[in-house]
C-alpha cells in the first residue's frame, strides 16, 4: 500500500506543479492585457477569456492538490489540538462523506454539460472570443476524476496512519 500512496502522491504533486504553471501563464496573460490596454489602447477579448480559463483550470485542479497537501480551510483551532489518530478519523470522514459525494454529483452533471457544448460547437458569444467552449467545460469532469484520485490518496494515507504503517516523511505541511 505504501507504493500506491507514493505513486498517487507523485501524480498529485505533478498536477500541483501544473497548477503553478497555469498560475504563471495567467499572470503573464494579465500583464500582457494590462500593457496592451493602457499603453496601446488594444483590447483582446480572447486573451481576457483565456485569463478566466486559466484561472478556472488552476482552481479546479488545485482543489485536489490542496486536499492532498492538507491545506483546506477548517476549524484549525480545534483540529490542531487533536491527536494524529483523531485527525485521521476526521480526514477519513470528511473525504468519504463530504468530498466524495459532492464530487460524484459534480462529475455526473458535468458530463452532459461538457458534451452539450461539444455537440453544439459552442464558442464565445463575444466577437474575438475563444472557440471550443467544451475544452474549458471539460475541465470540470476531468478535475472531478482527479479529485476522486485525491480522495483515494487521502483515504489510503489516513488508513496507513491509523494502522501505524505510515512513513515518518508523510507530513505534507513541511513540503509546501
Amino acid at each position: 500500500m505504501n507504493s500506491v500512496v507514493k505513486l498517487l502522491g507523485k501524480f498529485i504533486d505533478g498536477v500541483g506543479h501544473l497548477c503553478s504553471v497555469l498560475m504563471m501563464l495567467m499572470i503573464l496573460n494579465v500583464f500582457y492585457d494590462v500593457i496592451m490596454r493602457y499603453f496601446f489602447n488594444e483590447v483582446s477579448i480572447g486573451m481576457q477569456e483565456l485569463e478566466w480559463h486559466l484561472f478556472a483550470a488552476m482552481f479546479m485542479f488545485g482543489i485536489g492538490y490542496t486536499l492532498k497537501a492538507d491545506g483546506h480551510v477548517r476549524v484549525d483551532v480545534f483540529y490542531d489540538n487533536f491527536s494524529p489518530r483523531v485527525k485521521a478519523y476526521i480526514n477519513l470522514f470528511g473525504a468519504l462523506f463530504f468530498v466524495l459525494p459532492v464530487t460524484f454529483l459534480i462529475l455526473y452533471y458535468s458530463w452532459d454539460y461538457t458534451l452539450e457544448a461539444y455537440e453544439m460547437g459552442e464558442g464565445s458569444a463575444d466577437p474575438g472570443g475563444l472557440p471550443h467552449r467544451f475544452i474549458i467545460r471539460g475541465v470540470i469532469p476531468v478535475s472531478s476524476v482527479f479529485l476522486i484520485v485525491c480522495v483515494l490518496y487521502v483515504v489510503l494515507e489516513q488508513l496507513q496512519r491509523l494502522t501505524g504503517n505510515t512513513p515518518s516523511s508523510t507530513d505534507h505541511k513541511d513540503a509546501i
